[in-house]
């Protein structure tokens, strides 16, 4: 071998041996960057007190799938007190191909940051709109380790007291929920017109309440109602699935609150931030911050995450149940794996010329949420079938079980009347009245067994007005039968002429004595008094005058005395003479008791008629 064959040679095995050394450093170097970015599995927590400017850390979230990726982050400070009273903000600007195209994106809320290699807190907040840089705030874990010693009231216990209004900015329902409920809870609490933008520059990531198996004209017309319950709907960004999910959940991890299930689904998803064997932190902030609480806690998988400067969220596929959320607080939500969530069964049945459609799903028991989850769910039910349209009457029959107490019967018909609301809206309506009734007591505490309901749906509007009313004669003594005559004008049909016989009392006192004919709705409205008593009626009493409610579909007719008459609770005690109302005179400082200065001596009804009758008249005869 020649000379410069031997230089060649040596020449390439120096090459190759410093190819070996650069590649040897690289692979090392991946591998130690590698296990930096490992999530601890038993992460120490750093004090706010121990960070600042310039620190490095790292950041986990779900981008796509189940597994949490790696966001590198940059702390530019602390911001105190603007989280509420010794609320405290890191502020960070994360590094990262992904989480610079994407921005903070929502669901991305609870991500546990780690500095140091110890758990600093969760991403929580978003900085201004439209931000070009991805900078979120904080929430220190030192304020999300509160949580789980606060209030262990079980939540059907704390259903008994109403929730406080609370302020737009402490809420995450989703995004535009500021906008959706201007003029409310924001400017009400502050007593004047607040800026447009105070909740811009530094507000919750949204974790946004996905709306699936839901119309969006149902959604639209319980907008309100929504809104003023803190949620606006985002639908079709998302499903619940019963497929199994293997993967344990970890820090990082998507998971999901679940406020409606089965036919129809309604859920939350944020991120997990602290986990151990039995509990586990998320979100950073509240979800509706209704304090105890009993959802369902479900693992998800992230489908993609869609970046916009506008609304920038994850598509999230909600699969197995892990456990049960029982608190909803300020700085986060917390879940533990050993409790099965209680939920409201609802059947709901639907019967027409075409046959029998059922609908079975479960909501939430929450004295604020479930009335109108449970309205939104019948409207989507009624609206969402073939035979529905404007021309439709429904009869309902229905009952609420209640653990302990006697079942809420619901008979009652639904048809669109003289510029009314649709008969799908008015049977929503009346279901989500009754339960805020139900809800709306301080003494006891609804555990709600079940919902039972049946729709007969006819095609065509069964609605009749009370055109008119005469008695037979003008004059009565005591003991006498008088003859009421109505008549009443059906939706483009014939009129229809009732004759109804009342007997006038024995103990009748002489002189005017009022014949009130009427529909249902009339004598319940006079006979629940003020909405003074209703918040003051125990649960038992609730239920008994619920049960003792007006068909609708009826025309009644009532003898009133000019005599007073008194109602404590459900108990009416009528036509009282004027020495015992003395005695009593010292209940009327206590709400439960309502006085009115007529006696309702007598009332008759006409046996039900196939449509919803709707009117009221004031006859008069003199007793001799």
């Amino acid at each position: 071998m020649g000379a410069d064959s031997i230089i060649a040679a040596l020449s390439m095995k120096k090459f190759e041996f410093r190819f070996l050394v650069v590649l040897f450093f690289l692979l090392s170097l991946s591998f130690a960057q590698t296990r930096t970015t490992q999530i601890p599995e038993k992460a120490k927590t750093i004090a706010v007190s121990e960070i600042h400017a310039g620190m490095r850390g790292v950041a986990y979230t779900v981008f796509e799938g189940v597994k949490p990726e790696a966001m590198e982050v940059e702390v530019l400070g602390v911001m105190h007190n603007v989280n509420g009273p010794k609320g405290d903000i890191i502020l960070v600007r994360l590094h990262g191909q992904k989480v610079e195209y994407t921005g903070v994106v929502a669901g991305m809320s609870g991500s546990p940051v780690y500095l140091d290699g110890k758990l600093a807190g969760a991403l929580a907040f978003r900085i201004g709109e439209f931000s070009k840089e991805p900078i979120a705030g904080v929430t220190p874990i030192a304020d999300m380790m509160e949580i789980d010693a606060l209030d262990k009231t079980p939540a059907e216990e704390s259903a008994a007291t109403k929730p406080t209004m609370n302020m737009v900015s402490g809420k995450t329902a989703s995004p535009g929920e500021a906008a959706a409920i201007s003029g409310s809870s924001a400017i009400s609490v502050l007593g004047q017109d607040a800026p447009s933008s105070v909740s811009n520059y530094l507000k919750p990531i949204e974790t946004p309440l996905v709306f699936n198996g839901f119309s969006e004209a149902a959604v639209q017309m319980f907008a309100g109602k929504l809104g003023a319950a803190g949620i606006v709907p985002v639908m079709g960004a998302g499903s619940i699935s019963d497929d199994k999910q293997p993967e344990p959940l970890v820090p990082g991890s998507a998971v999901s609150a679940v406020l409606v299930r089965g036919d129809m689904d309604i859920e939350a998803t944020c991120t997990v931030t602290y986990i151990d064997p039995q509990k586990l932190l998320a979100c950073g902030h509240p979800l509706l911050q209704f304090g105890s609480v009993d959802l369902p806690m479900n693992k998800a998988q992230v489908l993609a995450t869609l970046p916009s400067p506008l609304n920038a969220f994850k598509i999230v596929d909600t699969t197995e149940p892990a456990g049960t959320f029982v608190q909803d607080r300020h700085t986060g939500i917390l879940g533990v794996f050993d409790k099965q969530p209680e939920m409201i069964p609802v059947t709901l049945s639907i019967h027409s010329s075409s046959g029998e459609k059922q609908f079975h799903y479960e909501v939430l028991n929450n004295p604020k949420l479930t009335p109108v989850a449970l309205m939104v769910t019948v409207f989507n039910a009624l609206h969402g079938v073939n035979e529905f349209g404007e021309e439709i009457t429904y009869r309902l029959s229905g009952s609420i079980g209640v653990k302990g107490f006697p079942e809420v019967t619901m008979r009652n018909m639904f048809s669109p009347e003289e510029n009314s609301q649709p008969a799908a809206m008015q049977a929503a309506l009346s279901l989500g009245e009754r339960f805020s009734r139900i809800y709306d007591n301080p003494y006891n505490a609804p555990a709600i067994a079940g919902v039972n309901l049946n729709f007969d749906l006819v095609r065509e509007r069964r609605w009749a007005r009370l055109e008119s009313a005469r008695t037979d004669v003008s004059e009565a003594r005591p003991g006498d039968e008088v003859m009421v005559e109505t008549v009443i004008e059906p939706y483009r049909g014939e009129r229809i002429v009732q004759r109804i016989p009342v007997k006038i009392p024995t103990s009748a006192s002489k002189g005017s004595l009022r014949i009130l004919v009427s529909d249902g709705d009339t004598l319940d409205h006079l006979s629940r008094g003020s909405a003074a008593l209703g918040s003051q009626l125990d649960l038992a009493s609730t239920i008994a005058l619920l049960n003792k409610e007006h068909a609708n579909n009826r025309v009644y007719v009532s003898l009133l005395e000019a005599d007073p008459e008194a109602r404590v609770a459900d108990k009416v005690m009528p036509t009282l003479p004027l020495s015992i109302m003395n005695v009593m005179d010292g209940m009327r400082g206590n709400q439960e008791m309502t006085v009115s200065g007529e006696s309702n001596v007598d009332e008759t009804a006409t046996a039900p008629l196939d449509y919803v009758v709707s009117g009221a008249e004031l006859l008069t005869v003199t007793v001799k």
